[in-house]
């Protein structure tokens, strides 16, 4: 019994440790889904720690509990790396970087971008009065906020009116659909999408693409397109470029490849991603918001990588735990899958999830403000 629970305690051990990897040397099967599954690894570390403790087998039971912490921390280790960019970042009108924005909105308030992409942000009173102590310069930009969503669509058999209505109660400025079809693009635009997010870039549709091409929508209109604004091996990167409160921000839908499709591709496209953090054109005053099923999360090496690069995730950054999206149908367990990443510039808050019938994926949706 006693060898049992030192094997099994061993083998969780070793599971757990696959995180700690390199990036890019978790590239080979099956290590991206059992590195995926590192959330709910505490399960049977916790069951072996509590199996040894009946048996006052200490031994296994210490392994076990502290790699219960390791299996846990991931996450925590992310949010604890932002600690010293807050704490030293003087206070703004974005106030708090924990707490919410002074500049957020009720969920069904018009858009600042829908009201006029060129100009400031309607705020309320005391939102103006926080900016304007805030603000040495007269003529200092107000923050702006720019509400945007993210889909993996499954082949294009999302409900094209349920997307349609997503973004019209959500007030969506920009919109990133991964695994596309032409079917559905049609199916958009007969349920109204050109009434609310009139402007699209889309990448070239390719007999490689993983499941569909990227799209990227947008309510103003774009002061730059790209059809490929980075270079994956997956379906095209699509962005726009946006003027949002006197920057420019570059959206781009990404969905790299399933570790299914070539565990080697699947991390090169997720650390590739990370080139448009520092891209040229994006320049000094230039923001990068990456949208996508990037079919990776905290725990997986190469996202880590990517981050690293310069991004932050929308949804560990905000600290209100994790949005897991997949799959949809399953309350529990869920990984997260889908993401929003922005480069410093862009304060990440009010990240939601919510089922849209006809996808594998639950939709992702963030305010950013600029």
């Amino acid at each position: 019994m006693v060898t049992i629970l030192w094997v099994l305690a061993f083998v969780c051990v070793l599971w757990v440790s696959l995180a700690k990897l390199p990036a890019g040397m978790e590239g080979h099967m099956p290590m991206p889904y059992l590195i995926a599954l590192i959330p709910f690894a505490w399960i049977p570390l916790l069951g072996i720690g509590i199996w040894s403790g009946v048996l006052r087998q200490w031994g296994p039971m210490c392994l076990c509990l502290a790699w219960l912490a390791i299996a846990l921390d991931s996450a925590l280790q992310y949010r604890l790396s932002l600690l010293p960019r807050w704490m030293s970042r003087p206070t703004s009108a974005l106030g708090d970087p924990l707490a919410p924005s002074t500049t957020q909105r009720d969920p069904l308030a018009p858009s600042a971008m829908q009201r006029d992409p060129l100009a400031p942000a309607a705020s309320s009173e005391e939102a103006g009065s926080a900016a304007a102590e805030a603000t040495d310069a007269p003529d200092a930009p107000r923050p702006v906020s720019c509400r945007v969503m993210t889909l993996n669509c499954r082949y294009g058999r999302a409900d094209a009116a349920a997307i349609v209505q997503a973004v019209r109660n959500r007030r969506i400025d920009v919109l990133a659909l991964q695994e596309c079809t032409d079917d559905l693009i049609h199916a958009l635009q007969d349920a109204g999408i050109n009434a609310v997010l009139p402007y699209m870039q889309q990448g070239e549709p390719k007999q490689t693409d993983n499941g569909g091409y990227n799209v990227v929508f947008s309510h103003a209109e774009p002061v730059g397109r790209q059809v490929k604004a980075v270079e994956i091996p997956a379906a095209d990167v699509p962005a726009v470029t946006l003027r949002i409160g006197g920057r420019e921000v570059t959206f781009a839908s990404a969905h790299p490849k399933s570790p299914m499709r070539g565990c080697p591709q699947w991390s090169e496209g997720i650390v590739g991603l990370g080139a448009l953090a520092n891209a040229v054109g994006l320049g000094d005053h230039g923001i990068a918001v990456v949208m996508g099923d990037l079919n990776s999360m905290i725990e997986h090496p190469s996202f880590r990588r990517l981050l690293a690069s310069g991004f932050r995730d929308a949804s560990l950054t905000e600290a209100h735990g994790r949005h897991a999206t997949y799959p949809a149908w399953l309350p529990w367990p869920r990984i997260e899958l889908d993401h929003v990443l922005v480069t410093p510039g862009a304060e990440p808050h009010g990240v939601e999830s919510f089922r849209v019938d006809g996808t594998d994926h639950l939709a992702l949706t963030a305010t950013l403000t600029i």
